[in-house]
């Protein structure tokens, strides 16, 4: 079995993961941590096979979170993993561009 590829989480792609934990935490504590694990099993499913999900914008992949509605958005490379951005799905698309 291959390993899997570590990953770097961009610094603002960690604020969006503690914005959506907030939010969920202020609605229950149960939907914030099935959220939380969530997001990091997406990660870890990504970096197992990350040319698994489907191309997006700017030469990045997107992962759709099921239960969420929100979509991780990374690039693979060579070394790592970069995630780019965990956004919500009402956000205007490509609003992450700069931080490629």
């Amino acid at each position: 079995m291959a390993r899997s590829k570590p990953y770097r989480l961009h610094p603002l792609s960690w604020l969006e993961i503690e914005g959506g934990d907030e939010w969920y935490a202020q609605r229950s504590a149960q939907a914030s941590t099935d959220f939380v694990v969530a997001v990091f099993n997406a990660i870890e499913s990504i970096c197992d096979a990350p040319h698994r999900w489907p191309k997006y914008l700017h030469g990045t992949r997107r992962f759709v979170l099921g239960r969420f509605p929100f979509y991780i958005v990374y690039l693979d490379t060579a070394e790592l993993v970069n995630i780019v951005a965990v956004a919500h799905s009402r956000r205007r698309p490509g609003y992450w561009r700069q931080r490629l």
